[in-house]
């Protein structure tokens, strides 16, 4: 497993429970997602939920935007093994029964569920029942008498004197189990509302940019803003919101983590981009292999270059590695090339030493996976 980024220093937080998570404190990021099923359809929202959990989902956000949808939460959770979060918005008497039914955080922001009343009642259910409550601030939905008194200040600082209104609505209450989100939809004004919480409060947070966009833009969006924010030691949770599916979500973020040496799930392929000095087909090969290997659990890190400059060297950094020639690769194993094999047959015999190295780190039953 890769050693921790020794350049990452975790902002210190007060440590809050989820479930059967504890997050803050330095605890380990997490992984959020959710789910694009209609809550009331409980096997559907299950179904999605398991197949999240295999991809490593580590914690799950569902709607709740009636009363029917919060009375099926108590079955959801019956059937899944990771935290539930229920999303509310405005409605006091949705969370009141999302709590009734033991969700184990509700995400809502108490300014808008209605009057001290109605949050005092939201609020008293959750102590009861040691729910905690994430309060989360979107760049797309900010106060307009905020954006009058700070809007000359940037976006980022009118989402902070939002938060920091809602914080004080539960502090008031005594209530401190809190998170907090600030999302934006580009990384620079996200990471700024971030960094200028971090300065003034030490609540868990959050992190992701929000409306991400579809495929490669989102992707890079994410990437840029949640990897610059954690860079920083901020973030306790991550959520990926991409227009992709939950899965693929949930696998940019376990990317996120391991191109910055946070967190290893799975195996770290390693492959050049090729140029005039290649002679196999690289990046066929590195597909096959990413594909091959894409069950694998095991923190290894597979290298898959295309000639002897960079190859033999970025091989000793993996745990196995391969570095192409003319119509063969050589195969590399803690320094020394252990084998040198026909094109055509490098794959086969690559994934039989890759196997070896599962069985020789105590990944055995990793090789089903194969």
């Amino acid at each position: 497993m890769p050693a921790q980024n020794k350049f990452y220093k975790r902002t210190e937080t007060k440590q809050v429970r989820v479930g059967n998570l504890i997050l803050g404190g330095g605890n380990p990021v997490r992984i959020q997602s959710m789910t694009q099923t209609k809550t009331t359809d409980i096997k559907s929202t299950v179904n999605q939920i398991h197949e999240l959990e295999k991809a490593g989902c580590e914690i799950i956000r569902v709607t709740a935007s009636d009363i029917k949808a919060a009375k099926a939460l108590g079955e959801i959770k019956k059937q899944i093994n990771i935290p539930l979060v229920v999303d509310v918005h405005f409605q006091y008497l949705i969370a009141l029964e999302a709590v009734k039914q033991g969700i184990d955080k509700v995400r809502i922001n108490p300014g808008n569920i209605g009057n001290k009343e109605k949050v005092e009642a939201v609020v008293k259910a959750c102590k009861e029942k040691n729910i905690p409550i994430r309060i989360g601030i979107n760049m797309g939905s900010l106060e307009k008498d905020l954006f009058a008194q700070f809007g000359k200040f940037g976006v980022s600082r009118v989402m902070l004197e939002s938060a920091a209104r809602h914080i004080k609505i539960l502090e008031d209450l005594k209530f401190y189990d809190i998170l907090v989100s600030l999302k934006g939809s580009d990384p620079i004004t996200t990471r700024e509302a971030y960094l200028m919480f971090a300065q003034r409060y030490n609540y868990p947070l959050h992190v992701g940019v929000t409306e991400a966009g579809p495929s490669l833009a989102g992707i890079v969006k994410s990437a840029v803003g949640i990897g610059s924010i954690l860079s920083d030691g901020i973030g306790d949770t991550i959520r990926v919101s991409t227009s992709s599916s939950p899965v693929d979500q949930v696998k940019i973020a376990w990317e996120i983590l391991k191109a910055l040496k946070l967190r290893q799930k799975g195996v770290e392929i390693i492959s050049c981009p090729t140029c005039g000095r290649t002679e196999i087909d690289l990046i066929g090969l590195a597909k096959k292999v990413e594909m091959i290997l894409s069950k694998v659990t095991a923190p290894i890190k597979v290298a898959v270059m295309g000639c002897v400059v960079n190859g033999p060297g970025e091989a000793n950094f993996a745990d196995i590695g391969l570095c192409g020639g003319k119509r063969q690769a050589a195969i590399i194993k803690q320094g020394k090339i252990i084998k040198t094999v026909r094109e055509d047959q490098v794959l086969k015999v690559f994934v039989q030493e890759i196997k070896k190295v599962l069985i020789e780190k105590k990944y055995v039953e990793d090789i089903k996976n194969i």
